[in-house]
């Protein structure tokens, strides 16, 4: 009991810090691209003095200048602001997240009923190592000719993180391999500060401080690279709250739906970096919509298909009497009731999860859809089927919830 209450705490922490230093991470990449894509031509003075462009702008009372050099100011500045504590402690602090919940209690979490994997301490191993191979993978690519061409290169990078995805659903129960589709791509992101951004930024001071010529081509790069973070944050972000929304990731085609709603987002995204540079295409904003609710379409809860023997199960439960509240209740307790309680029993759980508890029938018919689409028609709960409910028992809550439902 203590453990898990370290561990609730531990949890609570650190996820508190993740989305703090994500919250400023994000905050700063959009307003530095904002920046650029909103420079303006400056007048002669400037010109003269090595500026690029500049934006003005009103906020909290006052009005700020923003402006970039061509290459670097005639004096360089006595305090130079680096941005990458804010990239490094994203990822810190989500590595050790996903430490404490997945990693730590990896029987609970990282196992698929079914999954390749049957032991803990290997789906760790293979958890880190999707992390550390999806950046390799991605560091090769961005060194290659196609990074010239940016929409081969999206589209080369969407196969990569498809292929990954399918992975990864392959490899780990749905909820751990939807966040570690997400963890990858955060780890490139901050690979992509940490490997090129800040190695060039170092360069380009240096250079200047010495006198010399900084690399253009260089420090082309680390902007490039910065772009390509600015496109991933939109589906990191949709990855980092999926673990809340069964829908996506428990769905027969999860590893697909992650990606399929990643891709809408980051052409989303595409809409505002035009925008910002004077460039309106509204269509994108269009097309993004409609694609975001063709998917909701696609995706609406179906009932699982039934094999030829659970059509027989099926059909012999019908033949027995109806399901009565003791027996009904009695499911609920078998296969929910040692996480969905005030005081949970299964390891790892000191609160019931989502605060939703099943000790009476009246607690029980107020959720009784919800209950049924994961339980019976998703069958994504009990989590990993760690109960192992059989498709009977499932076919039976069945028609005890939709009689509560009535």
């Amino acid at each position: 009991m203590l453990t898990s209450y370290i561990l609730d705490w531990l949890s609570l922490g650190f996820r508190w810090l993740h989305v703090l230093a994500a919250i400023a991470w994000i905050g700063s990449s959009f307003k530095y691209v904002w920046v650029d894509n909103n420079l303006r031509k400056p007048p002669k003075w400037k010109e003269d003095k090595g500026i690029k462009g500049d934006v003005w702008v009103i906020h909290g009372g006052g009005i700020y200048e923003f402006q970039k050099y061509n290459v670097a100011p005639e004096r360089m500045p006595d305090v130079l602001h680096w941005v990458k504590w804010e990239s490094y402690t994203t990822w810190l602090t989500g590595f050790m997240l996903v430490s404490v919940i997945y990693y730590g209690q990896a029987a609970t979490y990282m196992l698929a009923a079914e999954g390749l994997i049957t032991s803990p301490m290997i789906s760790v191993l293979a958890g880190l190592g999707f992390l550390l191979g999806t950046l390799g993978i991605y560091e090769c690519l961005i060194r290659t000719p196609l990074v010239r061409k940016g929409p081969v290169f999206a589209v080369t990078m969407g196969s990569v993180l498809l292929g990954l995805s399918y992975l990864a659903f392959e490899l780990f129960a749905p909820r751990a391999a939807a966040l570690h589709v997400g963890a990858a791509i955060g780890t490139l992101m901050t690979g992509n500060v940490f490997f090129g951004i800040v190695p060039s930024q170092k360069a380009f001071v240096k250079a200047i401080e010495e006198g010399r010529e900084p690399d253009v081509n260089r420090a082309a790069f680390a902007k490039l690279r910065s772009t390509h973070n600015n496109y991933f944050t939109l589906p990191v972000i949709m990855l980092m709250i999926s673990n809340h929304y069964p829908i996506i990731y428990s769905h027969a085609h999860g590893w697909l739906l992650i990606v399929a709603i990643g891709a809408i987002s980051a052409y989303a995204r595409h809409f505002f970096n035009l925008r910002n540079q004077g460039v309106l295409k509204p269509h994108i904003l269009a097309i993004a919509a409609v694609a975001m609710v063709a998917v909701a379409y696609a995706i609406r809860p179906i009932p699982v298909a039934l094999t030829q023997a659970d059509t027989e199960v099926e059909t012999q439960t019908h033949s027995l009497p109806p399901v009565t509240d003791l027996e009904g209740l009695s499911l609920i307790q078998t296969h929910c009731s040692n996480c969905h309680s005030t005081t949970p029993t299964q390891p790892g759980f000191v609160a019931p999860p989502a605060g939703i508890v099943f000790e009476s029938a009246d607690q029980i018919k107020a959720l009784a859809p919800k209950v049924r689409s994961v339980a019976v028609d998703s069958q994504y709960m009990p989590l990993g089927n760690f109960t192992n409910m059989t498709t009977e028992e499932r076919l039976r809550l069945g028609r005890w919830l939709d009689g509560l439902s009535q």
